[in-house]
């Protein structure tokens, strides 16, 4: 399972939820579970709350998403960079044919192609 946090679940992360929690847990301990953080996506849950991007890129299990250059194009195109690299970050590619789910809390992905796991409490 590929998940990708954005900001919200960031500071889901960051504040307890005991979904993201389960969601870290399952990245560090059981083979198959892949949890990314996109680098536009720390910048902004920092921003919002600073220490959050310490405390998740800390944690085991989470691999953070470089702003490469197909990234940085799709970013460079759009407004709100940290939604639009999680989006990126979600599409299939060689590492992740089926894509990604992206972990928030899902009120911003309703109009966006994306799979959403819903971390509201």
């Amino acid at each position: 399972m590929h998940i990708v946090l954005d900001t919200s679940a960031m500071a889901a992360a960051d504040a307890g939820n005991v979904m993201a929690s389960r969601l870290i847990h399952r990245s560090h301990a059981e083979p198959g579970w892949f949890l990314y953080a996109p680098t536009c996506v720390l910048v902004e849950a920092d921003r919002a709350r600073p220490g959050t991007a310490e405390h998740v890129t800390a944690l085991p299990g989470i691999t953070v998403l470089d702003l490469d250059l197909p990234a940085a194009l799709a970013v460079a195109a759009r407004q709100t960079w940290a939604a639009v690299h999680t989006e990126h970050a979600a599409q299939p590619t060689p590492e992740r044919p089926d894509g990604a789910i992206v972990a928030t809390v899902p009120k911003q992905w309703e109009e966006r192609p994306v799979r959403v796991l819903d971390l509201t409490p």
